[in-house]
């Protein structure tokens, strides 16, 4: 890679102050439409535009260039070349914003860069290398043709040239510069280095213009509606994609999932483009045209199907719920050839007495027949090693994990001793730390503890994944229950998300007994089950204790009805959330009985056990009272869908629905579950 050089902005993170991106686009004023553009001509001649835009980032009346520069790659002795590939999201985004797209149509892209880079561009006295896929060479530009978005350039003396191979001489450079007509793409430049800040403008205009043709612009995008605007459409959610995969905040797996779909949407739609045009150039009805139109009628199809997809994975709204299926190839060994179990043991340290305790407990119950013991260093390997029915037992120590746990088969992971005892913590980036898909996954008794996620602790995407006795300290989300998949958390402790602490997807199953989730942004999160493809969850909360939390205690996603939008635009809200009012009435209530036992105590000093008891009924009360409208609004909202289900029937003309059909009942337990110190209360729902 390139060795970047002092001075310049340095950092990839979005937060950091503007730098290099916006003196470019503070060059050319910001963009405006043409019928705006004469009714501000008189105040720009009188105003004093360009100092002051010039100002906060340095200038040409400054001394001295603003920008770092690169050692640029390769055996060949080139000059260093301006370091502009740094630049921060909101640079990018500014600049494309306010200054080069604006509010233009995908039909007008270029010419609207055209015009950015006739108002920053040195039109010549620069040089630069030209690098294609098979050479690097030096040239000197000695004028820029702005429509076409070309320079025209000559090579610089002395000739200075790197190739995959020895045959572009001198010669042969000159004979290729004159069959292009010595004009070249100026997203093909790389402006070298001036320390006189004369050329850090172009530089960065041509960086804005080489970016832009590299990640954000599809093949197919001028033929996107020109209704739309372009920079809101398209150029936002890929600029957001683009800085999201290079902050590690998208998961590998997803990564690799749009590079492969926009590969193929490109080979389909090169493929599409070449099918029409033998149409339109053929004017004969003949029968090999009919299937040539066919054929471009089924490519068109497929372009489309592949171009939403890739919309969806934009949308980081969207791209987690319906764009991301990484898990569903992972395929389960299943048992050993011959039928054998293991017993795999992951010792820190491996003392007589440890080993000694280790049989008598866990060991010798199983001691029968052909047992088979293996013994690991780390739990991922030990977890890699095994196959249907094994068993991992890891004994007391911490142990520091470098990957990620993908278990696809019904096995038991146990810690032996407490979980503070046995600790899995997770090191590096990546992606989230347990995925399961195994039938039936038992973790117990262990602490895991993660680090730099992308994705939540524990993702249950199928089967069912028991966990017990266990402490979860998370980083992103904490526990996600996937559609179809079932979970049954009992007796353990979830703390740090900073999203929900457990995720119940539509058509799930969760059970949660005996837990405390806490300090999370929200406690327990439902997701929306309305859309007619989803199917109701199965929930039971009992004896939990959700308590810190940021927002609420437990949180209901769902579309609102046409009357609650109607209460929301009355209020002026839009996506809000709703708080249910019976908690704070509750609260109230007991807050007076409180008052009332106060000033039953000032006249009666004798009655601070009276006071206490009167408190912990309407503690007690409230609770009762929280945990009933939590269990009345989530089977209200299972009765509302079965009743759009109805409706939807009757429109398809079925009179009488199956009993198999109308029996997805949401059920809900929610019993004994205690809410304390949520920033927001103890439920909410999230209308959008």
């Amino acid at each position: 890679m390139a060795e970047p050089r002092p001075p310049g902005p340095q950092g990839d993170g979005r937060d950091s102050p503007a730098a290099g991106a916006a003196a470019a686009a503070a060059a050319a004023g910001p963009r405006e439409r043409p019928e705006q553009a004469e009714d501000r001509q008189r105040e720009d001649a009188e105003s004093d535009w360009s100092a002051d835009s010039w100002s906060d980032y340095g200038s040409r009346d400054k001394p001295g260039t603003t920008l770092g520069r690169t050692v640029p790659d390769g055996n060949v002795l080139f000059p260093d070349i301006f370091h502009t590939n740094h630049l921060l999201f909101y640079e990018r985004f500014s600049a494309y914003q306010d200054y080069i797209l604006a509010d233009c149509k995908a039909s007008e892209v270029k010419r609207f860069i055209a015009e950015y880079l006739e108002k920053v561009l040195e039109p010549s006295g620069w040089q630069a290398i030209w690098r294609t896929n098979v050479f690097e060479v030096l040239v000197g530009v000695v004028d820029v043709n702005f429509p076409a978005l070309k320079a025209v350039v000559q090579l610089s003396e002395p000739f200075l040239c790197e190739s995959q191979d020895s045959s572009f001489t001198l010669e042969c450079m000159q004979e290729l510069l004159e069959l292009k007509e010595h004009q070249v793409l100026l997203q093909e430049l790389w402006v070298v280095y001036d320390e006189s800040g004369e050329f850090d403008q172009t530089a960065l205009a041509i960086e804005h213009v080489r970016f832009f043709y590299r990640c954000i612009w599809r093949t197919w995008d001028e033929e996107e509606e020109d209704e739309f605007d372009y920079f809101v459409r398209c150029v936002e959610p890929r600029l957001r994609l683009h800085y999201d995969i290079l902050e590690h905040r998208v998961p590998s797996g997803l990564v690799a999932d749009y590079q492969n779909l926009l590969s193929q949407c490109e080979e389909l739609y090169e493929k599409f483009l070449n099918v029409r045009n033998s149409i339109s150039s053929n004017d004969s009805d003949s029968e090999a045209e009919n299937v040539s139109m066919v054929e471009g009628l089924k490519l068109y199809d497929q372009v489309e199907h592949l171009k939403q997809r890739l919309k969806l994975i934009e949308n980081p709204l969207l791209r987690y719920v319906f764009g991301y299926q990484k898990y569903g190839s992972l395929q389960a060994k299943g048992l050993r050839s011959t039928g054998a179990k293991v017993i795999h043991v992951v010792p820190w340290t491996m003392k007589a007495n440890l080993l000694q305790l280790l049989t008598r407990d866990k060991l010798c119950p199983e001691s029968c027949g052909a047992l088979e013991i293996q013994f690991h260093r780390d739990p991922l390997s030990a977890v890699n090693a095994c196959y249907e029915g094994d068993r991992v037992i890891i004994c007391p120590g911490h142990y520091f994990v470098d990957g990620m746990f993908s278990i696809a088969d019904s096995i038991e992971l146990e810690g032996y001793g407490l979980p503070d005892d046995v600790v899995i913590e997770k090191q590096g980036k990546g992606d989230n730390f347990f995925d399961c898909t195994g039938a039936n996954i038992k973790i117990s008794n262990l602490k895991l503890v993660q680090h730099d996620a992308v994705e939540g602790i524990l993702n249950v995407h199928h089967g069912k994944t028991t966990l017990e006795n266990c402490v979860l300290q998370c980083e992103t989300t904490g526990i996600t229950v996937r559609t179809s998949a079932e979970l049954l958390m009992r007796n353990s402790d979830l703390y740090g998300a900073k999203g929900a602490g457990v995720e119940i997807y539509p058509g799930s199953a969760c059970t949660l007994l005996h837990n405390g989730i806490h300090h999370c942004k929200e406690g327990i999160l439902v997701k929306n089950f309305l859309d007619e493809d989803y199917e109701v969850p199965r929930i039971t909360m009992v004896n939990n204790m959700i308590h810190n939390n940021e927002g609420y205690g437990v949180v209901l996603v769902r579309p609102a009805m046409p009357s609650e939008m109607k209460d929301a635009s009355a209020q002026g809200t839009k996506g809000t959330f709703l708080c249910l009012e019976e908690t704070h009435k509750t609260t109230k209530s007991a807050g007076d009985k409180t008052a009332c036992a106060e000033d039953s105590r000032q006249e009666q000093p004798g009655c601070v056990t009276d006071e206490l008891e009167l408190y912990k009924r309407a503690e007690t009360s409230e609770q009762t009272e929280n945990n009933s409208e939590i269990a009345n609004v989530l089977g209200a909202t299972s009765a509302k869908k079965k009743q759009i289900q109805r409706k939807r029937l009757s429109e398809l003309g079925f009179t009488e629905a199956d009993d198999n059909l109308m029996s997805q009942e949401m059920f809900v337990s929610v019993d004994g579950n205690q809410f304390k110190w949520n920033g927001k209360g103890s439920f909410g729902i999230f209308f959008f």
